[in-house]
Protein backbone atom coordinates (compact mmCIF):
# COMPACT_ATOMS: atom_id res chain seq x y z
CA UNK A 1 0.00 0.00 0.00
CA UNK A 2 1.32 2.99 -0.45
CA UNK A 3 2.18 5.56 1.82
CA UNK A 4 0.08 8.86 2.28
CA UNK A 5 2.02 12.39 1.71
CA UNK A 6 1.58 12.88 5.73
CA UNK A 7 2.71 9.60 6.89
CA UNK A 8 5.76 10.53 4.47
CA UNK A 9 5.63 14.48 6.32
CA UNK A 10 5.82 12.38 9.83
CA UNK A 11 8.27 9.84 8.57
CA UNK A 12 11.05 12.81 7.71
CA UNK A 13 10.43 14.19 10.56
CA UNK A 14 10.73 11.50 12.84
CA UNK A 15 13.85 10.40 10.86
CA UNK A 16 15.38 13.83 11.70
CA UNK A 17 14.63 14.22 14.81
CA UNK A 18 15.83 10.23 15.90
CA UNK A 19 19.12 10.72 14.56
CA UNK A 20 19.52 13.91 16.74
CA UNK A 21 17.97 11.35 19.81
CA UNK A 22 19.80 9.20 19.08
CA UNK A 23 23.55 11.07 19.19
CA UNK A 24 22.34 13.40 22.59
CA UNK A 25 21.61 9.96 24.36
CA UNK A 26 24.92 7.90 23.07
CA UNK A 27 23.20 5.39 20.97
CA UNK A 28 25.04 6.07 17.69
CA UNK A 29 28.17 3.92 18.64
CA UNK A 30 26.94 1.38 21.16
CA UNK A 31 30.36 -0.51 22.41
CA UNK A 32 32.10 0.12 18.80
CA UNK A 33 28.83 -0.63 17.28
CA UNK A 34 27.99 2.04 14.56
CA UNK A 35 23.97 2.12 14.90
CA UNK A 36 22.01 4.26 11.64
CA UNK A 37 18.59 5.02 11.23
CA UNK A 38 17.83 3.12 8.16
CA UNK A 39 14.58 4.57 7.36
CA UNK A 40 11.37 4.74 9.35
CA UNK A 41 7.81 3.70 8.58
CA UNK A 42 4.63 5.09 9.88
CA UNK A 43 1.30 3.20 10.38
CA UNK A 44 -1.74 5.34 8.45
CA UNK A 45 -3.02 6.38 11.52
CA UNK A 46 0.15 7.71 12.80
CA UNK A 47 0.26 5.68 16.01
CA UNK A 48 3.39 3.55 15.41
CA UNK A 49 6.58 4.48 13.99
CA UNK A 50 8.39 1.47 12.97
CA UNK A 51 12.48 2.40 13.22
CA UNK A 52 14.79 0.08 11.14
CA UNK A 53 18.12 0.45 12.13
CA UNK A 54 21.03 -0.63 10.44
CA UNK A 55 24.43 -2.10 12.60
CA UNK A 56 27.90 -1.35 11.49
CA UNK A 57 30.65 -3.46 12.74
CA UNK A 58 28.30 -5.77 14.57
CA UNK A 59 28.72 -9.53 15.59
CA UNK A 60 25.49 -9.66 17.58
CA UNK A 61 22.54 -6.83 16.51
CA UNK A 62 20.03 -8.72 18.25
CA UNK A 63 21.87 -7.38 21.62
CA UNK A 64 22.42 -4.17 20.38
CA UNK A 65 19.03 -3.84 19.28
CA UNK A 66 17.90 -4.75 22.80
CA UNK A 67 20.34 -2.17 24.53
CA UNK A 68 17.93 0.54 22.43
CA UNK A 69 14.50 -1.27 23.33
CA UNK A 70 15.74 -1.10 26.74
CA UNK A 71 16.03 2.76 25.83
CA UNK A 72 12.94 2.97 24.39
CA UNK A 73 11.35 5.48 27.27
CA UNK A 74 13.66 8.12 27.71
CA UNK A 75 14.07 7.71 23.33
CA UNK A 76 10.36 8.52 23.65
CA UNK A 77 10.38 11.59 26.00
CA UNK A 78 13.23 13.24 24.21
CA UNK A 79 11.33 12.51 20.74
CA UNK A 80 8.07 14.14 22.43
CA UNK A 81 9.73 17.07 23.46
CA UNK A 82 10.99 17.69 19.70
CA UNK A 83 7.79 17.24 18.03
CA UNK A 84 5.24 18.61 20.43
CA UNK A 85 4.98 21.65 18.01
CA UNK A 86 4.04 19.24 14.84
CA UNK A 87 2.36 16.01 16.19
CA UNK A 88 -0.32 15.80 18.07
CA UNK A 89 0.31 12.49 19.10
CA UNK A 90 3.64 10.53 19.65
CA UNK A 91 3.87 7.44 18.18
CA UNK A 92 4.94 4.19 19.73
CA UNK A 93 8.19 3.44 18.61
CA UNK A 94 9.23 0.23 17.14
CA UNK A 95 12.44 -0.84 16.42
CA UNK A 96 14.28 -3.56 13.99
CA UNK A 97 17.48 -4.72 12.01
CA UNK A 98 17.08 -3.06 8.98
CA UNK A 99 18.52 -6.06 7.12
CA UNK A 100 18.63 -4.75 3.25
CA UNK A 101 22.48 -4.58 3.13
CA UNK A 102 22.75 -8.80 4.03
CA UNK A 103 19.84 -8.99 1.46
CA UNK A 104 22.04 -7.39 -1.47
CA UNK A 105 25.13 -9.53 -0.25
CA UNK A 106 23.33 -12.56 -0.47
CA UNK A 107 22.17 -11.60 -3.89
CA UNK A 108 25.40 -10.16 -5.11
CA UNK A 109 27.07 -13.30 -3.71
CA UNK A 110 24.53 -15.54 -5.59
CA UNK A 111 25.06 -13.54 -9.22
CA UNK A 112 29.18 -14.36 -9.01
CA UNK A 113 28.49 -18.25 -8.90
CA UNK A 114 26.07 -17.98 -11.81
Amino acid sequence: MEESKRQKQVSAVLEKEMNDIFRHLGLAVIQGVLVSIASVKVTPDLAEARIYLSFFNSTHPALTLKQIEDKNWEIKKELAQKVRHQLRIVPTLTFFIDDTLEYVDKIEIGRAHV
